[in-house]
This record gives structure tokens, C-alpha cells and sequence, in this order.
């Protein structure tokens, strides 16, 4: 069996082997990055190879998998002139999140541990649950109280246990971290570990090859714990560094206003996040972190990448939404931020591509907060 790399913390070098199943740094507790630089493979040899995200397999950590529902592959729609939408919500359990779960399910099932843990505002956490299923593996998913109750009933649905914690999304990451460090615990977290980005990144990778072997001028993308973005910008590395693209995309990032950690820290010119930034509900659910882990990484890749961070209000998230649908895309809120943000703004450039990351069906058309 090939062997897997290594962990490391990128904030102080600590190196993790990934087979200890350490879910964190030891000495700063941070989240882990993976020692791995791999080659994409060039446009023409990807003809013929199996439809689903493991045809760029040599971008991937793991070799080809035993628990994949044919993830990937999603379709780019037109919103506008210059604007096409990726439609990562017709994923097998109807959000990007398929993208790293599916890497994270593969990862388990070599490590073999007594039962797996996750934390979520739903959607990550259904992911994790359907693939922990198709990998036979239990399950258990720390969801915040007030998730949405279909986001709930699809958890439950997959076989998992579900746990409901009283307060924010904080709370329950937290009790998951607890339930983590118990012995023979696998935690399947989009966050710390490092494996799920290697399964985002090809999100990027898929627009690559659908434009013929070029990216967009701009990526936006919602950024709650940066997954989706910081997937992008390994895959935007690694295109760079391989010679398949010779410029690289500005990276957009959306945040609600009424939970905006990143947008106030790049607002202040920071390098991390400044002081505790008051939340407030939002229907953005999904994005809605006060404390994202990766902030440092995140504001970073956004600005090596020459992008910004935008902000958006709930009545913009509510018209982008039914905006959205008009144009028979029914998608939940937080899969409207970026739409909301560039809908009546026309960016300065000729092609952008966002994501549309999770289903209407999850959570259906916002109620007044």
C-alpha cells in the first residue's frame, strides 16, 4: 500500500504523521497542512478517465477510492454575460462539501478506527455521514442548535448519530474536538484536516479542464472556514507551478456582513483576525464562523492572489436567492452569497465563475430572522 505524507503545522513545522490519527498540531493546536506537491496531469491525457473527481488522480493524496459516489464533474451555467455558476449542489448529497468528505472517508477507512466524528452547520456533516456509510464506518456529527431540521433528517438518514449542542457553530465544534482526542477516534474535520482541501481544490481543477485548459479571470467563492477557497488555491498553485496556466485568478471572497471575521480583519489591513468580531444571525448559515481556524491562510491566499474580501446583507442574500431561482437554480442561502455580491455589481473584468455550494431542499426559502 503506498505510503500516505505527512502532516505538518504551518505554523511552527511540527511534522504529524497521518496515520497517528493526531487531528491537530500538538505544540500550537492548530489545523494541519499536508506535505504533498503533486503534478497535474496535462488537458489531453484526461480524456477517457472516469467521470467523477478521481480523474485527477495524481492530484489527489489517496489512490483510487472504494467509497466514491461518483462525485465531481459538476456543470458551469451562465447567470450572465461573463458570470457562469458551478453547480456544486447537484453532488450527491447536494453540496461541495462531497468534494472532501469523500477524501476524509478514504483516509478512515485506511486508518480503521473505532468510529468517526464530525462537526457541522449540516452540510459538511451530511457529507462525512453518506460517506462514512458507503465506507461502513460510524458515525457521529456535532451539528449547532437552530441547524436546519432537513439538514438534520439527511444526517440521520445516512446512519449517523446525531448530536445537537446548545449555542453557535462554536459550541459545537468544541464538543467534537472532545470527542476527538477519545482513543480510536477518526475526526473527520473539514478544518484541521488538511486531506479535505486536496479534495476541494478539485472544484478548480474540473473549471480547468471545462474551459479547455485556462481559468477565469476571478474566482468568488464563500468563505465561512475557507475550505472551498483554500482547495482553490492549492489547485491554482499547483496549475501555476506545472505550467498548464500562466496567470492565476484573483480570488474573491464572500462573507455575510452580519458574520464577518475575514472582511473586517482585511478591512484593517491584518494578517490575522483583529480582536473578537461581533456576530449576529444570519441566512447564511453555512458561512456564519467567528473564529475560522484558517484565518491566516485565508486572508493570505486572498491576497497573493491580487483579490478582496465583499460583503453582503441579508436582504441581498434573500434577493440572490429568489433571483437564483427565477432562473430555475433553487439553491439555499448561503449558496447565494456570491451571486449577492457581484448581482448588481459588475466586476471589472471579463470572465468570473462562483460556486453554487448546497440545495435548496436543505434548508428552502429564508423566514424572517
Amino acid at each position: 500500500m503506498t505510503p500516505l505524507p505527512d502532516c505538518f503545522c504551518p505554523v511552527d513545522g511540527t511534522r504529524v504523521p497521518t496515520d497517528s490519527l493526531a487531528w491537530c498540531c500538538p505544540v500550537c493546536h492548530g489545523p494541519l497542512d499536508l506535505d504533498f506537491a503533486p503534478t497535474p496531469a496535462p488537458l489531453k491525457s484526461l480524456t477517457g478517465r472516469v467521470n467523477s473527481l478521481w480523474r485527477y488522480t495524481e492530484c489527489l493524496p489517496l489512490p483510487a477510492p472504494t467509497v466514491s459516489l461518483g462525485e465531481g464533474r459538476t456543470p458551469l451555467v451562465q447567470l450572465r454575460e461573463g458570470v457562469s455558476a458551478k453547480l456544486d449542489f447537484l453532488m450527491p448529497t447536494l453540496s461541495f462539501k462531497d468534494r472532501g468528505a469523500v477524501v476524509l472517508a478514504e483516509l478512515a477507512l485506511r486508518l480503521r478506527p473505532r468510529r468517526v466524528v464530525a462537526d457541522s452547520s449540516g452540510n459538511a456533516g451530511t457529507a462525512v455521514a453518506a460517506y462514512c456509510a458507503r465506507a461502513r464506518l460510524s458515525c457521529t456529527v456535532y451539528v449547532p442548535e437552530g441547524t436546519s431540521a432537513k439538514k438534520l433528517e439527511q444526517i440521520g438518514a445516512h446512519g449517523a448519530r446525531v448530536e445537537v449542542v446548545p449555542g453557535d457553530r462554536e459550541a459545537a465544534a468544541s464538543a467534537a474536538r472532545a470527542a476527538a482526542d477519545e482513543e480510536g477516534t477518526f475526526y473527520a474535520s473539514h478544518v484541521f484536516n488538511p486531506y479535505f482541501l486536496h479534495g476541494t481544490k478539485t472544484y478548480v481543477h474540473e473549471v480547468w479542464e471545462e474551459l479547455g485548459g485556462r481559468l477565469p479571470e476571478v474566482l468568488v467563492v464563500p468563505v465561512g472556514n475557507g475550505t472551498l477557497l483554500l482547495g482553490a488555491a492549492l489547485a491554482v498553485a499547483e496549475l501555476h507551478a506545472a505550467g498548464l496556466i500562466d496567470r492565476r485568478p484573483a480570488l474573491y471572497a464572500v462573507q455575510a456582513a452580519a458574520v464577518a471575521p475575514l472582511a473586517h480583519a482585511w478591512q484593517e489591513g491584518a494578517d490575522d483576525l483583529a480582536g473578537v468580531t461581533p456576530a449576529a444571525p444570519t441566512y447564511a448559515e453555512g458561512i456564519a464562523i467567528p473564529r475560522p481556524p484558517r484565518a491566516r491562510q485565508i486572508l493570505r491566499a486572498v491576497r497573493d492572489s491580487g483579490g478582496m474580501f465583499l460583503t453582503v446583507t441579508e436582504d441581498q442574500l434573500r434577493h440572490a436567492q429568489t433571483d437564483l431561482a427565477s432562473q430555475g437554480l433553487y439553491v439555499e442561502s448561503t449558496a447565494a452569497a456570491c451571486w449577492a455580491a457581484i448581482r448588481e455589481t459588475p466586476l471589472p473584468t471579463r470572465t468570473t465563475i462562483l460556486p453554487l455550494c448546497g440545495a435548496g431542499l436543505k434548508s428552502g426559502l429564508p423566514t424572517p430572522l
